[in-house]
């Protein structure tokens, strides 16, 4: 682990930088060069193995940067043949971003079951086929969430009813 932190001590730069000039978005090349690092510590015996441990790791970001650039691509034409959305799709309300505010103040698993059983109104069978775990873990994390949630959204409707 400690040779992997060298590494990207030493060339992590390099790379976005290398990325950014294939990508264009230094979003996009820091993006691509992190999952090749990520990648790297997720086998960290299979990196340890590797002769140039610098062109490795550029050669999965440009595998990452180029599977994005396809997708990107893909979903472009396709948009591009449907033309714009109607008119009766809702945008992003203020009640909507309030709303994602607050989820983002719950743990990741109680945000995962909370939106997907009260936003795409799932059953909690679903939601457990979907995540793979107990339904009564979905119905726990629900409860959870829930209590966690609740002052935020008493805070946003005190604030609505002021406005």
């Amino acid at each position: 682990m400690e040779d992997l932190r060298e590494v990207y001590e030493g060339c992590y730069r390099r790379l976005v930088s290398q990325l950014f000039a294939v990508c264009g978005s230094l979003a996009e090349a820091e993006d691509a060069v992190q999952e090749a690092f990520v990648r790297a510590i997720e086998k960290p015996s299979r990196f340890a193995q590797v002769d140039n441990p610098e062109a490795w790791l550029r050669m999965v970001a440009l595998n990452i940067a180029r599977s994005r650039f396809r997708r990107a691509a893909t979903f472009h034409r396709l948009i591009s043949r449907a033309g714009p959305p109607p008119d009766t799709v809702p945008g992003v309300s203020p009640d909507h971003v309030a709303l994602v505010t607050a989820l983002r103040r719950l743990p990741w698993d109680q945000r995962e079951v909370i939106t997907l059983h009260h936003i795409v109104d799932l059953p909690t069978r679903e939601i457990a086929a979907q995540l793979n775990i107990p339904e009564g873990t979905v119905k726990a994390r629900l409860a959870r969430g829930r209590a966690r949630l609740a002052p935020f959204v008493r805070e946003f409707t005190e604030e609505v009813d002021h406005v």
